[in-house]
């Protein structure tokens, strides 16, 4: 039973976070706050807060580093595309390990950011203010409402 209820509240909470974000995103004049990895962070962030991987620094950096990375490829690095993919997931994901920020959603910025050709402001919204809303939702529900220890203290 303990399954069942694990799976519908992480289910709900994705629900209410990320229709946060499609409505900042649609009905407000704020901007673009969606990001496609982010659905697979709502996996990480309600349904394993314990996982070093959903923890907010993880969350955080991991999205911007790969973003970051894949802006760098998109910009600076005049190869095909079928070469400059790769090389930005491989490069973003390299980066999270070596620098301890490894969140598995984000190794996917670089392809959402270089098949969308982005821009910088990309990096503001969506990257840095949703990911921050969804550390904040995902902090307030793990803590408050779930009870849980979250962010998880070392």
């Amino acid at each position: 039973m303990g399954n069942l209820r694990q799976s519908f509240l992480a289910g709900l909470f994705s629900i209410i976070t990320i229709g946060i974000l499609t409505f900042l995103t649609y009905k407000t004049e704020f901007g673009i706050f969606l990001l496609a990895s982010f659905g697979s962070s709502m996996v990480l962030l309600y349904g394993y807060p314990d996982s070093p991987f959903a923890q907010p620094k993880n969350v955080f950096f991991g999205h911007l580093i790969t973003s970051l990375v894949g802006l760098f490829f998109l910009y600076f690095i005049p190869l095909p595309i079928f070469l400059t993919i790769p090389l930005a997931v491989g490069f973003g994901v390299g980066l999270m390990i070596l620098l301890n920020i490894t969140h598995p959603p984000a190794g996917g910025n670089p392809i959402i950011v270089i098949i969308g050709s982005v821009s910088l402001d990309y990096l503001l919204s969506p990257v840095i203010l949703g990911s921050i809303i969804i550390i904040i939702f995902a902090i307030i529900t793990n803590r408050f409402i779930l009870k849980k220890p979250y962010p998880k203290q070392k």
